[in-house]
Parts: structure tokens; C-alpha cells; sequence
């Protein structure tokens, strides 16, 4: 049993579409050549309309007649030969005795406002549909009045995309620049930074030889040495010897901590030029050679040259070798940007969402509720197809999947989706004005790395939708971008590793009171811990509540103290998937 079959009923109950008679539908409908007559509009709330259109008389005659020849085409009637004319007296009469009842007065009105419909709203009013229009009066009920050859009113109603507006801010020419907003983010990373300016200095060290046979080496040197390693016998002797690819002639090596494998710098300070040392090494756990990962070694090692090596100090001089017409101030200002703008990368998304939840806040428009069922109504599915990928069996998921909880479902996330579809509307139209283009290269090299990835996983894929999927996204990050630098956002620091001793405080009080209303008595506890992935990845644990007999379930009281306006669209699709009782156990 696949998911996607599952979905269908709840498809068919919650998606408006324009009714159709069971019994004889057309493989493909013919458009009839007729004149509409000029339609009328009456707009309605969430970006819907209402069209009245008025077929005339030669339209609906055109109409009938043509579902009746369809059908004489594909019935057998005694005493007609097959394919032959059959009166529209015969088949109605042959169709109402096998229960179809004005079935061919309900496709001709269905063909009719099939075929009208689209052009009344694209041609005459300007409007681009979305979903399916769908008759204000159903087929079935018009056509206990129709009479083919007399004029014939439809009103149907549709959502269409709507209009932007920009609401007035004072103050602003464009109410979308200096967009106010918060959001978290890690401290600056001071030790990166410490190292990059470290890599830095290396990168400009200066080495100055050292002549004295006496000279012994000592940390921050630099020295040549040839290098014969031997694998270590149980008692720490040289074994057999290493592949040539472990030894080496006159190799560079920093006396530094932690450059090489261990013990290889400790063993060779102290150490004379023309001196001849045994070192006893470890390779390190992460070597690529997992021959040797982990192994000690002994090395015979040589000191053919000993060096001073000194790093240059941070200063103007410094800043213009790296480059002219840079200075300490700006160097370090530079290194700095540099590294926080990779450590910012991280916290891109909470940085999204504040400016989306800004740019929701200027922008006027009715979403329409096509919209606001279709988007819950793919994300339902693909939450019930992760539940079966979950090991939840497909009795207890079909079980779940009913209008009452995919209505509950939508309730929950309609508003997010809102905010959503506001937000992808405001990012286009702000890409049109500030005429923000995506590069053609940057989609190509995305679109590459996503077909050989395809590839890899043996999977097809559609080539200009996803083209047209990765231009979007690309678009949106650029517009977010620029929406960031002409902001007013305020970063708050935050290190996820500190110990929050308010927080342990107030959970260790609740878990107290609870113990003590459970020893007076009270009736026991029900204990939801529900641990919720964020897109920050934090982790929210509700503490243990004791009830009465008198109060209402514990389920109950804790939908209603929940706060979704605060919870991620996550969140809120697991307790609709909790709620409809589908993570019992």
C-alpha cells in the first residue's frame, strides 16, 4: 500500500472541483466554437472571485450535442447500430435506466464551464487561477432546469493569484529596507581567530641557520632531517622496517606541538646537528594508511640542518607585506569579518527568519485558501509517509489519515504557511524592483552537483524543473542577503554550552510540587516528554504536571496551554501527528 493512495480520500474532500456524473465521462473534451457573452465579477475575501458567465443559447445546443455524439460513439443501444446517430431522446432515456439521470445535461454544463471558464478570467478579467474553479450550483441541480438552445447562467467561483501591496511605512520610500528584527547566534570565536592570524604569521616566517655545532634544539626551531622508521616490537624495539612512504630524506620538521605524530618533536629536542636520534612515535588514530593507524613506530632520525625560525609581529609593517595599504587595524578587522562570516553561515537561517517575519509584517495580500489546503495537504502526506519509513504500521496510518485530522492539521500550520507564501511573494516582487538576477553559472554548477548526485543514487529527475526549483532558491537567498545588509537586525550572543541555573531551578521546583501533590493524594501523573528538533536543534523537555481527578486530562490541558504561535512548523506538525493519536504506543 503506498501513502500517496491514501491520501486520495482526504484529496477528494478537502480540493473543490467542478462535479462530473459517474457514468459516461468524455475521454477528452472537444471545445465548442461559440461567442461568450460578456461575463461579471465580484471579488471576495482570500483572493477569490466569483464569474458570472452567460452561455447563449447556440453555446448550450453546441454543447449537448456534442457530449450526445460522443456517447453514440461508445454505447451499444438495441436497434441502433453501433456508432451510429443515436437521438439525445435514446441515450437520455438509456441512461436514466441505468441510474443516470440527466447525465448528459450535467457534462454538457460541465463542458460548457470547462471550456469558459478560463478564458472569462485570463482574457476578459486579467486574472491567473489557481487550484480548480468549481459551480457556485452544482451541474447536477442546474440541469433539472437546462434546455439545450436556451441562454444559461454559471456562476463559478475560483481563487486567483492575488495582488501585492506594499502597506505605507512612515518614514520610508521602500517599506522593505532597514527591516527590524532579532535573532541568535554563537559568540565570536576569538580562538579561530587566534589561529587564523597565526596561520597567518606562518605563512611570513623567517628562518636564519644556525652554524653552532652546539646549538640544541629546542621548541619553535625549525630542522632538515632524513627520517628510517621500523614498526615497534612489544618491548618498544625496532621491528620491521616501514614503508617507504613513512620515512623520508631531508624532511622539514617545525619543532612545534601537535604538528606531527606523537613523541616525533619531544624526541628530538636537545638534539645536535650531525646527531643520530631513536624517537618512539605514534601514528595518530585518523591516518588515511589505517595500516598504521594507531601503531607506534620507532624512527632513526638524522639532524642535517638546524634553523631559528621567527614569526613576524602583528604591526603596520607586517599588515603592508600582506598586503599595501593594509594595517594592523585593518588586517585584524579584515581577519576577523573573514572568519565570523564562515561561523555565520551557521545561523543563515535564523537570520532568514527574522527578516521574514519582518517582511510579512509590510506586506498586503490575501493568500488564497487553494493555497492554504494544498500546501498542509502535501506536507500531511509526507508526514504520514515519514511515520510508515518510521516502522508505524499502514493500518494504524490509514487509520489517521481522515478529514477531521487533516483539518486539525491545517488549522495548526495555516499560518505559517501564510507567512510562507507572504514572504515568497514579498522576495520576488523585491528581486524585480532591485533587479536581483541569479548568475547562469551558479545554477548550472548547482544543477550539476544535484544530477550527479541523481546519478549516484540511481534516480531521474526533471531537468528544467529542477533548473527552475534552484534558480528560485538561489534567488531568494540573494534577496535575503541584501534584505540583511539594508536591515536593522540585532544580533543577541548566545553559547549554547552554558548552564542555565534558571531554567534547572524552575524544572527542579515543578518536579518538587509534583511529588508533593502526588504523595497527598492526588491521582497519578501523566508524563508527556516531548522532545522537539528545531531548526537551531535546541531540545525542549515539558516538566512532569500532576493532576486531579477533577481536572481535565492531561492531554487536553496541555493542547491548551500550548503555545503554537511560538512553536516551528515542526513542532506543530508533530502534536497534530500526536493529538490524532498516531505515536501511541
Amino acid at each position: 500500500m503506498k501513502i500517496t493512495s491514501l491520501i486520495v480520500s482526504l484529496a477528494l474532500l478537502s480540493a473543490s472541483a467542478p462535479t462530473s456524473n459517474a457514468f459516461f465521462v468524455p475521454s477528452t473534451p472537444t471545445f465548442v466554437s461559440t461567442r461568450l457573452h460578456a461575463s461579471t465579477l465580484k471579488r471576495l475575501p482570500e483572493s477569490a472571485v466569483e464569474v458570472e458567465l452567460q452561455a447563449p443559447g447556440k453555446a448550450t445546443k453546441a454543447a449537448y450535442e456534442k457530449v450526445c455524439a460522443e456517447l453514440s460513439k461508445k454505447v451499444s443501444i438495441p436497434g441502433f447500430r453501433k456508432g451510429a446517430r443515436i437521438p439525445p431522446q435514446v441515450l437520455e432515456q438509456s441512461m436514466a435506466a441505468k441510474g443516470g439521470r440527466n447525465a448528459l445535461k450535467v457534462q454538457a454544463i460541465n463542458t460548457l464551464f470547462s471550456e469558459l471558464i478560463e478564458s472569462a478570467l485570463k482574457e476578459e478579467h486579467g486574472l491567473e487561477p489557481i487550484g480548480t474553479p468549481s459551480l457556485v450550483t452544482s451541474a447536477e441541480e442546474l440541469a433539472e432546469s437546462f434546455k439545450p438552445g436556451d441562454d444559461l447562467s454559471l456562476v463559478v467561483k475560483c481563487d486567483v493569484w492575488p495582488d501585492i501591496q506594499w502597506k505605507t511605512v512612515e518614514g520610508k520610500e521602500k517599506p522593505y529596507m532597514g527591516l527590524a528584527g532579532t535573532y541568535k547566534r554563537a559568540p565570536f570565536d576569538d580562538a579561530k581567530f587566534n589561529k587564523a592570524m597565526s596561520d597567518l604569521r606562518e605563512r611570513y616566517v623567517t628562518l636564519e641557520p644556525i652554524d653552532s655545532d652546539d646549538h640544541q634544539l629546542e621548541m619553535g626551531d625549525s630542522c632538515t632531517v632524513n627520517m628510517e622508521g621500523f614498526m615497534a616490537t612489544e618491548d618498544g624495539e625496532k621491528g620491521e622496517p616501514l614503508p617507504n612512504a613513512a620515512s623520508g630524506d631531508r624532511v622539514e620538521v617545525i619543532m612545534g606541538e601537535g604538528r606531527y605524530m606523537t613523541g616525533l618533536v619531544e624526541g628530538l629536542v636537545g638534539a645536535k646537528v650531525g646527531e643520530t636520534r631513536q624517537v618512539s612515535v605514534t601514528f595518530p588514530e585518523a591516518l588515511r594508511d589505517k595500516t598504521l593507524a594507531g601503531k607506534k613506530a620507532v624512527f632513526d632520525v638524522s639532524v642535517l640542518e638546524a634553523s631559528k625560525r621567527t614569526l613576524p609581529e602583528v604591526t603596520d609593517e607586517f599588515a603592508e607585506i600582506v598586503r599595501s595599504g593594509l594595517t594592523k587595524e585593518s588586517l585584524e578587522d579584515e581577519l576577523r569579518k573573514a572568519v565570523d562570516a564562515e561561523d555565520a553561515k551557521e545561523f543563515v537561517p535564523a537570520r532568514n527568519a527574522a527578516l521574514s517575519a519582518a517582511l510579512a509584517q509590510v506586506l498586503d495580500v490575501d493568500v488564497p485558501d487553494t493555497l492554504v489546503t494544498n500546501q498542509p495537504r502535501d506536507k500531511f502526506a509526507m508526514m504520514m509517509t515519514d511515520m510508515r519509513n518510521s516502522g508505524v504500521s499502514d493500518e494504524e496510518i490509514k487509520k489517521q489519515i481522515s478529514p477531521e485530522n487533516f483539518e486539525k492539521y491545517k488549522k495548526i500550520v495555516k499560518d505559517d504557511i501564510i507567512k510562507d507564501f507572504k514572504v515568497s511573494m514579498a522576495t520576488d516582487e523585491i528581486a524585480r524592483l532591485e533587479k536581483i538576477d541569479v548568475p547562469a553559472y551558479q545554477v548550472e554548477e548547482q544543477l550539476e552537483s544535484v544530477k550527479t548526485q541523481a546519478a549516484k543514487d540511481n534516480e531521474e529527475i526533471d531537468e528544467t524543473v529542477m533548473r527552475t526549483k534552484i534558480e528560485a532558491t538561489l534567488q531568494r537567498q540573494l534577496v535575503m542577503d541584501f534584505l540583511a545588509e539594508n536591515g536593522d537586525l540585532r544580533i543577541e550572543f548566545t553559547d549554547d554550552n552554558e548552564f542555565d541555573e534558571g531554567l534547572m531551578e524552575e524544572l527542579a521546583q515543578s518536579t518538587i510540587k509534583a511529588a508533593e501533590e502526588e504523595g497527598d493524594g492526588a491521582a497519578s501523573a501523566d508524563v508527556v516528554d516531548a522532545t522537539i528538533v528545531k531548526e537551531e536543534e535546541e531540545e525542549a523537555t515539558t516538566a512532569p504536571v500532576a493532576e486531579k481527578e477533577e481536572e481535565p486530562k492531561a492531554e487536553d490541558k496541555e493542547e491548551e496551554d500550548r503555545d503554537y504561535d511560538s512553536m516551528t512548523l515542526e513542532e506543530k506538525a508533530y502534536f497534530a501527528v500526536k493529538d490524532s493519536g498516531a505515536l501511541e504506543t
